[in-house]
This record gives structure tokens, C-alpha cells and sequence, in this order.
């Protein structure tokens, strides 16, 4: 009896040990990371919001962690160049990703890119959402939606829109618009939303949705003018500007939201503490009333929330492509 009770002894002992061992080795990544410089790549060009907002949270993350992030901007086939490059990288921690609602929508738009989302990445958090705002150049004769409407009628395909590329919030708010609104705009597309923006305020262009956190300071300056915002809600930015959904286009919503991934095997230990670092810059009050001047709400999830989140968005706008069939050109 001794024996076997010295041996269930020794048994339970080695099981402890082992466990202790275990979370040992789960925790060391962690505790270890960042050891270094953390690269994280912007698969947009540089000077629009998912750059302006990376490089916020960048140095957020290195007074937070020790350690300097640097933004790496890899524009190109909609996003699908930047994102390829860190599917590709090594699950340590060391590369991460600067995605969008762009990646979520090119999952059914670019079905045969070299990635998968779902499969190939884990979802650390999300930053924050805000709305889009519909300019159109001083030259084009409406001032409002209704106007806009009327003429975009009497004139199919003679106005056209400007995105930061196909896939783009800004593109597929475009389509959302075309499909909702029963109008045909041609779709100019760009490498990135900078360009995209010149072209609209030099006149090359008619229309663009874009972010009303960049797009506003535009609008006041008078080189553009607000036809609609994109929220249900009016924007607080923008609150003399109605909505789409307002102003004859019942219903219709478009944002653009911001989050962080990393190449899937990432050990989760450093994904919890990238998403408890990101999740503490997002609550800040400093940081709240700061986007909240620009017009961008912050977003705070667990990884697993965010992933269910990312899942949904996956399947909501499958749903819109392959009802309006839209085509990636």
C-alpha cells in the first residue's frame, strides 16, 4: 500500500511539475517580447487614416512597452502586397499588421490572393471606427444627396468616384452607394487615398467617400464640398452635413475600422499583451476626446471577441458583393 501511495505521490508531483513547466514556457515569450524593434506594416499608402492611426498607436505602444514600433508602409493590390509580407513572416511577435474592414471585404472580392485571413493570421485587437463623409468638387452641380441623386440620374456613368483602391471601405461604400441608391458611378481607382484626395480637389475627379477624420478640415477649407456622411447617426465633426441614410438612401451605412493581427502561431501570451496594451491606449480619456475631435470612436475587444467580430464582417459583406456583383477590377 506504501508503494503505490509513494508512487500516486511521485505521479501527482511530476504532473505539477510538468504543468509548472508548461506555463513556464507559455509565459516566457511574453515576458521576454519585445526584446526588440517590433515592425508593424501598413499595407496603405502613407498619409491616410490607417497610416496616420498606426503611427499613433505606434508610439503609444513603445512609451508602453519599452520598445520602438516602426511603421513599414507596403502599398498594392489592395492591400493584398503588405499582407502577403506578414502572412509570410515568423509567428514571433516581431511583425504584425495593420488591417482594415479592406481585409474583411477581400475576402470574397480577391478570393484567389495568396492568403487567407482567418486561416493564416490571429486578431490581437481593434483600434477604432469612424464614419465617411461623400465630398464631391465645386464644380459639380449638386449641393446635396438629393441633387446628387437626380443628376447621377440624368447622367448614368458620366460621374465618376475616386477609392483608395479596389476593396477599399472607400470603394466598397462606393458600391454600397451605387447598389442602394439604384444609380451607375464609374470607379476610378488609386494606390492610396492621398492621391485619390488631390485628384477630387483638383477637379480630375467628381466624387470620394472618404474618412471624415481626414476628409473634414478639407471640407471647411472649401475645397470640397460635403454631400452626405455615411453613420446612421449624424458625425460630430461634421453635424451640419446629413446622412445618406437621411437624405433619401434609407438604411445605408459604411465605416472604416482599424485593428492589429499577426501571423497565426503567434504564441497567444504576446497577443494578450498586445491586446491589453492596445485596449489601455484606446480607453484613455486623452485618446478618447482626441479621436473623438476627429471624428473616430475607439473599439475595445478581447482577441476572441475581435475574431468573432472579424468572422461577421467576413460574412456581412460577402453577402453585399455577390448581391450587387461586384467585381474586383
Amino acid at each position: 500500500m506504501s508503494i503505490r501511495l509513494w508512487s500516486a505521490a511521485l505521479a501527482l508531483l511530476c504532473a505539477c511539475a510538468s504543468h509548472a513547466q508548461t506555463q513556464a514556457q507559455t509565459q516566457a515569450p511574453a515576458q521576454a517580447w519585445p526584446a526588440r524593434a517590433v515592425r508593424i506594416v501598413v499595407p496603405f499608402a502613407a498619409g491616410g487614416p490607417a497610416d496616420n492611426y498606426a503611427r499613433f498607436i505606434a508610439q503609444r505602444l513603445q512609451e508602453s512597452l519599452g520598445q520602438s514600433f516602426v511603421i513599414d508602409n507596403k502599398p498594392g493590390g489592395g492591400s493584398v502586397l503588405g499582407t502577403d509580407i506578414v502572412a509570410k513572416s515568423p509567428a514571433d511577435g516581431y511583425t504584425l499588421l495593420l488591417m482594415s474592414n479592406t481585409h474583411t471585404v477581400n475576402e470574397t472580392l480577391m478570393a484567389a490572393k495568396p492568403f487567407v485571413l482567418m486561416r493564416d493570421f490571429v486578431g490581437i485587437a481593434p483600434i477604432n471606427y469612424s464614419d465617411l463623409v461623400l465630398v464631391a468638387h465645386p464644380s459639380v452641380p449638386a449641393n446635396n444627396l438629393k441633387d446628387l441623386l437626380r443628376l447621377a440620374k440624368e447622367r448614368p456613368g458620366k460621374l465618376n468616384y475616386a477609392s483608395s483602391g479596389p476593396g477599399t471601405p472607400y470603394h466598397m461604400a462606393g458600391e454600397l452607394f451605387k447598389s442602394m441608391a439604384g444609380v451607375y458611378l464609374v470607379h476610378i481607382p488609386y494606390r492610396g487615398s492621398s492621391g485619390a484626395r488631390t485628384d477630387v480637389m483638383g477637379g480630375q475627379v467628381d466624387l470620394m467617400f472618404d474618412a471624415v477624420t481626414t476628409m473634414a478640415e478639407v471640407v471647411r477649407a472649401g475645397k470640397v464640398k460635403a454631400i452626405a456622411t455615411t453613420g446612421l447617426q449624424r458625425s460630430n465633426v461634421l453635424p451640419d452635413v446629413p446622412t445618406v441614410h437621411e437624405s433619401g438612401v434609407p438604411n445605408y451605412e459604411a465605416t472604416i475600422w482599424l485593428g492589429l493581427m499577426a501571423p497565426k502561431g503567434t504564441p497567444p501570451a504576446i497577443v494578450a499583451r498586445l491586446n491589453e496594451a492596445v485596449s489601455k491606449i484606446a480607453s484613455q480619456p486623452d485618446v478618447k476626446q482626441q479621436w473623438g475631435k476627429q471624428g473616430a470612436t475607439p473599439m475595445v475587444m478581447s482577441p476572441t471577441v475581435f475574431e468573432k467580430y472579424l468572422q461577421d464582417d467576413i460574412a456581412k459583406w460577402s453577402r453585399v458583393i455577390k448581391t450587387a456583383n461586384i467585381k474586383a477590377e
